[in-house]
Protein backbone atom coordinates (compact mmCIF):
# COMPACT_ATOMS: atom_id res chain seq x y z
CA UNK A 1 0.00 0.00 0.00
CA UNK A 2 2.80 2.23 0.47
CA UNK A 3 4.72 1.55 -2.52
CA UNK A 4 1.56 2.56 -4.24
CA UNK A 5 0.91 5.40 -2.39
CA UNK A 6 4.51 6.92 -2.94
CA UNK A 7 4.14 5.94 -6.61
CA UNK A 8 1.36 7.76 -6.87
CA UNK A 9 2.89 10.86 -5.25
CA UNK A 10 6.09 10.94 -7.59
CA UNK A 11 3.72 10.30 -10.71
CA UNK A 12 1.93 13.47 -9.30
CA UNK A 13 5.74 15.49 -8.64
CA UNK A 14 6.66 14.66 -12.05
CA UNK A 15 3.55 15.82 -13.81
CA UNK A 16 3.48 19.02 -11.72
CA UNK A 17 6.76 19.66 -12.70
CA UNK A 18 6.10 18.53 -16.32
CA UNK A 19 2.87 21.09 -16.14
CA UNK A 20 4.91 23.75 -14.89
CA UNK A 21 7.78 23.56 -17.32
CA UNK A 22 5.34 23.84 -20.40
CA UNK A 23 3.55 27.18 -18.45
CA UNK A 24 7.26 28.47 -18.26
CA UNK A 25 7.88 27.53 -21.50
CA UNK A 26 4.82 29.00 -22.69
CA UNK A 27 5.41 32.26 -21.27
CA UNK A 28 9.06 32.36 -22.98
CA UNK A 29 7.92 31.94 -26.49
CA UNK A 30 4.31 33.94 -26.14
CA UNK A 31 5.06 37.29 -25.82
CA UNK A 32 2.81 40.21 -23.96
CA UNK A 33 0.33 42.24 -25.33
CA UNK A 34 2.44 45.38 -24.40
CA UNK A 35 5.59 43.99 -25.97
CA UNK A 36 4.42 42.99 -29.17
CA UNK A 37 2.38 46.42 -29.88
CA UNK A 38 6.43 47.93 -28.67
CA UNK A 39 7.79 45.79 -31.10
CA UNK A 40 5.29 46.96 -33.65
CA UNK A 41 5.72 50.41 -32.89
CA UNK A 42 9.16 50.32 -32.91
CA UNK A 43 9.35 48.56 -36.22
CA UNK A 44 6.82 51.14 -38.07
CA UNK A 45 9.42 54.32 -36.67
CA UNK A 46 12.16 52.82 -38.41
CA UNK A 47 10.93 51.22 -41.50
CA UNK A 48 9.46 54.93 -41.93
CA UNK A 49 13.14 56.51 -40.84
CA UNK A 50 14.54 54.87 -44.06
CA UNK A 51 12.36 55.44 -46.08
CA UNK A 52 12.01 58.90 -46.06
CA UNK A 53 15.67 59.20 -46.19
CA UNK A 54 15.52 57.58 -49.52
CA UNK A 55 17.22 53.93 -47.97
CA UNK A 56 15.67 50.28 -47.04
CA UNK A 57 18.47 49.45 -44.78
CA UNK A 58 17.69 49.50 -40.84
CA UNK A 59 21.11 49.41 -38.33
CA UNK A 60 20.22 46.98 -35.44
CA UNK A 61 22.75 45.71 -32.84
CA UNK A 62 25.85 43.50 -33.15
CA UNK A 63 25.97 44.63 -36.96
CA UNK A 64 22.52 42.92 -38.11
CA UNK A 65 21.01 44.97 -41.20
CA UNK A 66 17.58 44.71 -41.31
CA UNK A 67 14.91 46.05 -44.40
CA UNK A 68 12.58 48.45 -44.03
CA UNK A 69 9.77 47.29 -46.05
CA UNK A 70 9.52 44.03 -44.15
CA UNK A 71 9.68 45.94 -40.61
CA UNK A 72 6.50 47.93 -41.98
CA UNK A 73 4.81 45.06 -43.24
CA UNK A 74 5.80 43.68 -39.68
CA UNK A 75 3.80 46.69 -37.77
CA UNK A 76 1.07 46.86 -40.03
CA UNK A 77 -1.83 44.01 -38.62
CA UNK A 78 -3.85 42.13 -40.18
CA UNK A 79 -3.09 41.93 -44.15
CA UNK A 80 -6.36 40.11 -45.32
CA UNK A 81 -9.96 40.34 -45.35
CA UNK A 82 -12.42 43.50 -45.83
CA UNK A 83 -9.33 45.53 -44.61
CA UNK A 84 -6.57 44.39 -47.00
CA UNK A 85 -6.32 47.72 -49.17
CA UNK A 86 -5.30 49.56 -45.98
CA UNK A 87 -2.38 48.20 -44.56
CA UNK A 88 -1.06 47.17 -48.84
CA UNK A 89 1.17 48.56 -51.16
CA UNK A 90 -0.56 47.24 -53.95
CA UNK A 91 -1.64 49.89 -56.77
CA UNK A 92 -4.86 48.76 -56.87
CA UNK A 93 -6.64 48.16 -53.74
CA UNK A 94 -8.67 44.97 -55.93
CA UNK A 95 -5.75 42.95 -55.46
CA UNK A 96 -4.44 44.00 -52.12
CA UNK A 97 -6.10 40.78 -50.45
CA UNK A 98 -3.27 37.74 -50.79
CA UNK A 99 -6.23 35.16 -50.12
CA UNK A 100 -8.41 34.94 -53.01
CA UNK A 101 -5.19 34.91 -55.26
CA UNK A 102 -3.52 32.05 -53.46
CA UNK A 103 -6.97 29.73 -52.93
CA UNK A 104 -7.32 30.26 -57.10
CA UNK A 105 -3.74 29.08 -57.65
CA UNK A 106 -4.51 25.95 -55.10
CA UNK A 107 -7.89 25.13 -56.85
CA UNK A 108 -5.84 25.17 -60.48
CA UNK A 109 -3.27 22.67 -59.65
CA UNK A 110 -5.91 20.61 -57.68
CA UNK A 111 -7.66 20.08 -61.18
CA UNK A 112 -4.49 19.32 -62.64
CA UNK A 113 -3.54 17.09 -60.00
CA UNK A 114 -0.91 18.77 -58.92
CA UNK A 115 0.47 19.25 -55.09
CA UNK A 116 1.28 23.07 -53.91
CA UNK A 117 3.22 23.72 -51.06
CA UNK A 118 3.71 27.21 -49.91
CA UNK A 119 7.12 28.48 -48.31
CA UNK A 120 6.46 31.95 -47.00
CA UNK A 121 9.97 32.62 -46.04
CA UNK A 122 10.13 34.47 -42.21
CA UNK A 123 11.11 37.78 -41.70
CA UNK A 124 14.17 38.39 -40.66
CA UNK A 125 13.39 40.50 -38.00
CA UNK A 126 10.81 37.90 -36.31
CA UNK A 127 14.08 35.33 -36.08
CA UNK A 128 16.44 38.00 -34.69
CA UNK A 129 13.88 40.22 -32.74
CA UNK A 130 16.78 41.25 -29.73
CA UNK A 131 18.99 42.39 -32.21
CA UNK A 132 16.72 44.86 -33.34
CA UNK A 133 14.46 45.68 -31.13
CA UNK A 134 14.67 47.30 -27.37
CA UNK A 135 11.49 46.03 -26.74
CA UNK A 136 12.90 42.13 -27.28
CA UNK A 137 15.07 41.06 -24.38
CA UNK A 138 18.04 38.89 -25.63
CA UNK A 139 17.28 35.09 -24.95
CA UNK A 140 18.74 31.99 -26.72
CA UNK A 141 14.85 31.56 -28.39
CA UNK A 142 13.15 34.54 -28.45
CA UNK A 143 9.11 35.08 -28.34
CA UNK A 144 7.51 34.58 -31.56
CA UNK A 145 6.12 38.08 -32.80
CA UNK A 146 4.33 37.31 -35.85
CA UNK A 147 0.78 36.30 -34.47
CA UNK A 148 -1.05 38.08 -37.97
CA UNK A 149 1.07 35.54 -40.14
CA UNK A 150 0.50 32.66 -38.04
CA UNK A 151 -3.12 33.53 -37.97
CA UNK A 152 -3.06 33.71 -41.93
CA UNK A 153 -1.33 30.44 -42.50
CA UNK A 154 -3.98 28.74 -40.31
CA UNK A 155 -6.92 30.45 -42.99
CA UNK A 156 -4.99 29.05 -45.69
CA UNK A 157 -4.85 25.35 -44.16
CA UNK A 158 -8.32 25.44 -43.36
CA UNK A 159 -8.48 26.39 -47.01
CA UNK A 160 -6.78 23.11 -48.16
CA UNK A 161 -3.49 24.85 -48.52
CA UNK A 162 -0.40 23.17 -47.47
CA UNK A 163 1.70 26.00 -45.70
CA UNK A 164 5.70 25.50 -44.49
CA UNK A 165 6.04 27.68 -41.72
CA UNK A 166 9.44 27.23 -41.45
CA UNK A 167 9.95 29.94 -38.27
CA UNK A 168 9.73 27.49 -35.47
CA UNK A 169 12.42 25.50 -36.78
CA UNK A 170 14.49 28.89 -37.70
CA UNK A 171 14.05 30.28 -34.46
CA UNK A 172 15.44 26.99 -32.75
CA UNK A 173 18.48 26.92 -35.15
CA UNK A 174 18.89 30.48 -35.04
CA UNK A 175 22.78 30.13 -33.87
CA UNK A 176 25.37 27.26 -34.18
CA UNK A 177 28.09 25.24 -36.35
CA UNK A 178 26.84 26.57 -39.56
CA UNK A 179 26.23 30.00 -38.40
CA UNK A 180 22.61 32.18 -38.47
CA UNK A 181 19.67 31.19 -40.54
CA UNK A 182 19.95 34.43 -42.34
CA UNK A 183 22.16 36.93 -43.49
CA UNK A 184 23.60 39.83 -41.16
CA UNK A 185 24.05 42.28 -44.60
CA UNK A 186 21.42 40.62 -46.80
CA UNK A 187 17.78 40.44 -47.34
CA UNK A 188 17.96 36.84 -48.00
CA UNK A 189 18.30 33.63 -45.76
CA UNK A 190 21.48 32.13 -45.48
CA UNK A 191 22.85 28.97 -46.91
CA UNK A 192 22.10 26.59 -43.59
CA UNK A 193 18.26 28.22 -43.90
CA UNK A 194 18.24 26.40 -47.50
CA UNK A 195 19.58 23.42 -46.10
CA UNK A 196 17.32 23.47 -43.31
CA UNK A 197 14.62 24.03 -45.62
CA UNK A 198 15.22 21.30 -48.38
CA UNK A 199 15.72 18.84 -45.44
CA UNK A 200 12.25 19.44 -44.32
CA UNK A 201 10.60 19.56 -47.43
CA UNK A 202 11.91 16.25 -48.47
CA UNK A 203 11.19 14.36 -45.03
CA UNK A 204 7.30 15.76 -45.84
CA UNK A 205 7.39 14.28 -49.41
CA UNK A 206 9.26 11.13 -48.52
CA UNK A 207 6.15 8.51 -48.39
CA UNK A 208 5.01 10.10 -51.74
CA UNK A 209 4.39 7.32 -54.54
CA UNK A 210 5.96 9.23 -57.38
CA UNK A 211 9.03 9.50 -55.64
CA UNK A 212 9.89 5.83 -56.23
CA UNK A 213 9.73 6.10 -59.98
CA UNK A 214 12.13 9.23 -60.30
CA UNK A 215 15.73 7.80 -61.12
CA UNK A 216 18.08 8.74 -58.72
CA UNK A 217 21.73 10.96 -58.69
CA UNK A 218 25.10 10.54 -57.64
CA UNK A 219 25.52 14.09 -55.67
CA UNK A 220 28.46 15.24 -53.21
CA UNK A 221 28.38 18.13 -50.97
CA UNK A 222 30.90 20.01 -48.72
CA UNK A 223 30.59 23.32 -46.69
CA UNK A 224 32.93 25.97 -47.66
CA UNK A 225 32.99 29.77 -46.29
CA UNK A 226 33.11 32.83 -48.61
CA UNK A 227 33.17 36.38 -48.08
CA UNK A 228 30.00 38.18 -49.65
CA UNK A 229 28.50 41.54 -49.74
CA UNK A 230 24.80 41.78 -49.63
CA UNK A 231 22.40 43.81 -50.58
CA UNK A 232 21.75 46.14 -47.36
CA UNK A 233 25.21 46.20 -46.58
CA UNK A 234 25.71 48.05 -50.29
CA UNK A 235 22.61 50.21 -49.96
CA UNK A 236 24.69 52.12 -47.31
CA UNK A 237 27.53 53.00 -49.59
CA UNK A 238 30.14 54.53 -47.75
CA UNK A 239 29.20 54.00 -44.08
CA UNK A 240 29.12 49.77 -44.65
CA UNK A 241 30.54 47.82 -42.54
CA UNK A 242 33.23 44.95 -43.58
CA UNK A 243 31.92 42.03 -45.40
CA UNK A 244 30.34 39.27 -43.68
CA UNK A 245 31.65 35.37 -44.45
CA UNK A 246 28.82 32.93 -44.76
CA UNK A 247 29.02 28.97 -44.47
CA UNK A 248 27.51 27.05 -47.69
CA UNK A 249 26.87 23.81 -48.32
CA UNK A 250 27.90 23.56 -52.16
CA UNK A 251 26.14 20.77 -54.23
CA UNK A 252 26.91 18.47 -57.36
CA UNK A 253 28.64 16.38 -58.78
CA UNK A 254 32.13 15.51 -58.23
CA UNK A 255 34.71 15.08 -61.02
CA UNK A 256 38.40 15.44 -60.92
CA UNK A 257 38.24 16.90 -56.76
CA UNK A 258 35.97 19.57 -58.72
CA UNK A 259 32.40 19.92 -57.49
CA UNK A 260 30.07 21.03 -60.74
CA UNK A 261 26.80 22.25 -59.44
CA UNK A 262 23.41 20.32 -60.38
CA UNK A 263 21.45 21.96 -63.55
CA UNK A 264 17.59 21.91 -63.00
CA UNK A 265 15.73 19.90 -65.09
CA UNK A 266 12.18 20.79 -66.90
CA UNK A 267 11.32 17.64 -66.80
CA UNK A 268 11.59 17.60 -62.97
CA UNK A 269 8.42 16.45 -61.45
CA UNK A 270 9.11 18.79 -58.38
CA UNK A 271 9.05 22.36 -59.36
CA UNK A 272 10.64 25.33 -56.87
CA UNK A 273 8.92 29.08 -58.54
CA UNK A 274 9.27 32.24 -56.52
CA UNK A 275 10.63 35.27 -55.91
CA UNK A 276 14.99 35.74 -55.32
CA UNK A 277 15.01 33.41 -52.10
CA UNK A 278 14.57 30.41 -54.79
CA UNK A 279 17.51 32.17 -56.80
CA UNK A 280 19.80 33.07 -53.82
CA UNK A 281 23.18 30.74 -53.90
CA UNK A 282 22.50 29.14 -56.70
CA UNK A 283 22.19 32.49 -59.44
CA UNK A 284 25.18 33.64 -59.20
CA UNK A 285 26.12 37.42 -59.72
CA UNK A 286 24.60 39.24 -57.04
CA UNK A 287 23.00 36.68 -56.07
CA UNK A 288 26.34 35.62 -54.09
CA UNK A 289 27.01 32.06 -55.40
CA UNK A 290 25.94 29.28 -57.50
CA UNK A 291 25.12 25.46 -56.63
CA UNK A 292 24.37 26.24 -53.09
CA UNK A 293 20.94 27.54 -53.18
CA UNK A 294 17.55 26.15 -51.68
CA UNK A 295 17.53 24.49 -55.47
CA UNK A 296 20.48 22.72 -55.00
CA UNK A 297 20.19 21.60 -51.52
CA UNK A 298 16.64 20.16 -53.03
CA UNK A 299 18.14 18.15 -55.56
CA UNK A 300 20.54 16.93 -52.53
CA UNK A 301 17.98 16.14 -50.33
CA UNK A 302 15.36 14.26 -53.06
CA UNK A 303 18.34 12.36 -55.06
CA UNK A 304 17.08 14.14 -58.30
CA UNK A 305 17.45 17.78 -60.58
CA UNK A 306 14.66 19.32 -60.06
CA UNK A 307 13.01 22.28 -62.26
CA UNK A 308 12.94 25.99 -61.05
CA UNK A 309 11.61 29.57 -62.43
CA UNK A 310 12.75 32.01 -60.33
CA UNK A 311 12.19 36.17 -60.49
CA UNK A 312 14.02 38.71 -59.56
CA UNK A 313 10.94 41.13 -58.74
CA UNK A 314 8.23 39.67 -56.34
CA UNK A 315 6.78 36.54 -55.68
CA UNK A 316 3.62 37.01 -55.51
CA UNK A 317 2.15 37.50 -59.24
CA UNK A 318 4.99 38.21 -61.59
CA UNK A 319 6.01 34.81 -60.48
CA UNK A 320 2.66 33.20 -61.67
CA UNK A 321 3.20 34.94 -64.52
CA UNK A 322 6.11 33.44 -65.29
CA UNK A 323 4.25 30.09 -64.89
CA UNK A 324 1.96 31.70 -67.11
CA UNK A 325 4.20 31.79 -69.65
CA UNK A 326 5.85 28.61 -69.59
CA UNK A 327 2.64 26.50 -69.53
CA UNK A 328 1.66 28.72 -72.51
CA UNK A 329 4.52 28.37 -74.57
CA UNK A 330 4.57 24.10 -73.13
CA UNK A 331 1.40 23.10 -72.89
CA UNK A 332 0.62 20.30 -70.63
CA UNK A 333 4.02 21.45 -68.51
CA UNK A 334 2.49 21.58 -65.26
CA UNK A 335 0.50 18.60 -65.69
CA UNK A 336 3.37 16.89 -65.75
CA UNK A 337 4.66 17.70 -62.27
CA UNK A 338 3.73 15.94 -58.75
CA UNK A 339 5.03 18.60 -57.07
CA UNK A 340 4.58 22.76 -57.21
CA UNK A 341 6.54 24.60 -53.49
CA UNK A 342 5.94 28.13 -53.96
CA UNK A 343 8.45 30.23 -51.81
CA UNK A 344 8.71 33.63 -51.39
CA UNK A 345 9.18 36.14 -48.61
CA UNK A 346 5.84 36.58 -46.28
CA UNK A 347 6.64 40.65 -46.54
CA UNK A 348 4.91 39.99 -50.16
CA UNK A 349 1.57 39.77 -48.56
CA UNK A 350 1.43 43.41 -48.01
CA UNK A 351 4.63 44.64 -49.41
CA UNK A 352 4.34 43.50 -53.36
CA UNK A 353 2.33 45.52 -55.75
CA UNK A 354 -0.67 43.20 -55.87
CA UNK A 355 -2.29 39.48 -55.78
CA UNK A 356 -4.16 39.20 -59.18
CA UNK A 357 -5.52 36.06 -60.18
CA UNK A 358 -3.50 34.61 -63.00
CA UNK A 359 -5.47 31.48 -64.97
CA UNK A 360 -1.92 29.37 -65.00
CA UNK A 361 -3.91 26.26 -66.12
CA UNK A 362 -6.76 26.69 -68.43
Amino acid sequence: MFIRKHKKHCICIVVGIVLCLSVTFSMAISPSSSALQAFRSECAKKAQTVAQAGRMTVRGENGWLFFGPELRHLSVGRFWGPGAAKVSKATNPQYADPLPAILDFKRQLDKARVELLLIPVPPKAVIYPDFLSSAVPSAPIPPRLDPDLQAFYSTLRKSGVNVLDLTPEFLANRSGAHGPVFCKQDTHWSGKACVLAAARIAAMEKGRAWRKTVPKHKMAAEWKSIPISGDLREDLGANAPPKESLLLRFVGVKSGGNLTPVETSRSSPVLLFGDSHTLVFHAGGDLLAEGSGLADQLAYELGFPIDLIGVRGSGATPARISLLRQERSHPGYLKGKKLVIWCLSAREFTESTGWQKVPVIR
